[in-house]
């Protein structure tokens, strides 16, 4: 008896665990039934040259600097001429934001696209739709359709206030199989993968995959918080999502103008490691280092200066570049911004008015030969002044700083990313045009700080590296 009644308690428990457990589930029907009609399949056709078919080909054989270059160079050149071309097809997916049209997808879905057709859910017809305007850097773009009714409309949501664990659900095609419903959580916020200057994805595990791009990620309202845009191939339950904080605001630009015009201050940014804080006589890392101010930019003429460390705009707390970036990005051509700087441990205010940011490709250049006036330091590096012909090869009026012509392997130098071609232009910021100058600086200043600050020009840019002292 005492057994029979152990046992339907257990069981009794187990009932109600179960059912409480389902009662917490969300419910995802009514959610999905509204939202999927808004969620569009994206065809796309493209041309692909019959030199480009054999570069892809070629592309894992072919190594710079290796044997066989030379060979495959000459046949690609050859071939590709009399190649073929070739029509590729792939799918992506959208989301329709005004009623008259307008679709949110993303860049990559429709690059280089010759064709591009959207389908609906609740129709049996295909739709042309042309290309409004485009943003590979943050891999976002707008495309618009002629409908002859008016169509169901997504509302963007605020994926500021979205919260690590909050229930999403993703909607989209993977492998073509249309209006697929998945459903997760948030994983994480702020994710930086590497795919572009304004990384700042939303992680979640609801089931993203090829075909899934471009679709929106909803919250429990049906609001879309972010674009779904990329995934990690060699995992399970990691994808990513642009938040719609910074869609919104690109993709109203696009509608307004076809094209994305961002902030710009004119400086190179780096992140602060401790060395370089303690350099600086700072105590966090907090703030983005200002490598180099462009001559002539905004930056300059407000006053700004390299190794000035910002830590804030317009109020907004600035925690590294990557957050610097993004919050000049947000701002307008022309507008006025308020940047808190900290120079020589003091915090300073300047007014800048932004510029029109327009990237730039960085030229290459190799490591330079030894000679007999390089001289060794104890930081591992070899170091001699630049020549008039070196200076004019760099882009420079005059010779000055030093070239780093060595670097020891395992040196602290080496451990710092100080490579051989690199300029030291100062250190510990103080102009460096001779090893005597550079003596006096590691004797005088450096060594009761424990660190030395080399403010390096590296190909087309300007960047610190801290070497600490043993």
């Amino acid at each position: 008896m005492l057994f029979f009644r152990n046992t339907l308690l257990a069981f009794s428990l187990l009932f109600l665990f179960t059912t409480s457990t389902r009662a917490q589930l969300p419910e995802f029907t009514d959610l999905a039934e509204n939202a999927a009609p808004a969620v569009v399949n994206i065809s796309t056709v493209r041309v692909v040259a019959g030199d480009e078919q054999l570069r892809r080909f070629f592309s894992p054989f072919q190594r710079r600097g290796g044997p066989f270059d030379d060979f495959f160079e000459q046949f690609e050149r050859f071939f590709g001429e009399q190649a073929p071309t070739r029509r590729t097809q792939s799918l992506g997916s959208g989301f329709i934001i005004s009623s008259d049209g307008f679709i949110v997808t993303n860049n990559h879905v429709i690059r280089d696209a010759t064709e591009i057709t959207v389908n609906l859910l609740d129709s049996d017809n295909s739709y042309t739709a042309e290309v409004v305007g485009r943003d590979p850097e943050t891999d976002l773009a707008l495309l618009k359709i002629e409908a002859d009714r008016p169509l169901p409309v997504l509302e963007f949501g605020d994926s500021g206030q979205a919260r690590v664990g909050q229930w999403v659900v993703a909607i989209g095609n993977p492998f073509g199989l249309a209006h697929t419903v998945t459903a997760g959580i948030v994983s994480a916020k702020g994710r930086i993968i590497g795919s572009g200057p304004y990384d700042d994805f939303i992680q979640t595990d609801a089931s993203i995959n090829p075909g899934n791009s471009g679709g929106p990620l909803l919250d429990m309202q049906g609001r879309v918080i972010g674009i779904n845009t990329a995934i990690v191939a060699a995992g399970q339950g990691i994808g990513f999502a642009i938040p719609s904080d910074m869609a919104r605001g690109i993709i109203a630009q696009l509608q307004e103008n076809k094209m994305v015009q961002r902030g710009w201050l004119g400086v190179t940014i780096q992140d602060l490691d401790e060395n370089t804080a303690r350099a600086l006589g700072l105590t966090t890392t907090r703030g983005a280092l200002i490598a180099e101010v462009i001559q002539g930019e905004p930056a300059e003429q407000a006053g700004l200066r390299s190794g000035d460390v910002v830590v804030a705009i317009n109020g907004e707390s600035v925690s590294d570049s990557g957050s610097l970036l993004r919050v000049v990005a947000q701002q307008t051509p022309g507008d006025s911004v308020q940047v808190e700087v900290m120079r020589r441990g003091e915090k300073q205010s300047f007014t800048v008015t932004l510029g029109t940011r327009d990237p730039e490709r960085l030229a290459q250049r190799g490591a330079p030969s030894p000679r007999a006036d390089d001289q060794g330091t104890s930081l591992g590096i070899s170091l001699r002044p630049i020549d008039e012909r070196e200076a004019r090869a760099m882009g420079m009026t005059r010779p000055q700083g030093l070239l780093v012509t060595a670097v020891e392997a395992e040196s602290e130098a080496a451990r710092a990313d100080v490579r051989a071609g690199d300029v030291v232009m100062e250190a510990n910021q103080q102009p460096v045009n001779s090893i005597d100058d550079f003596h006096r600086v590691l004797r005088e200043d450096a060594e009761d700080k424990g660190v030395i600050m080399l403010l390096i020009r590296r190909q087309a840019q300007t960047i610190f590296r801290t070497i600490p002292l043993e």
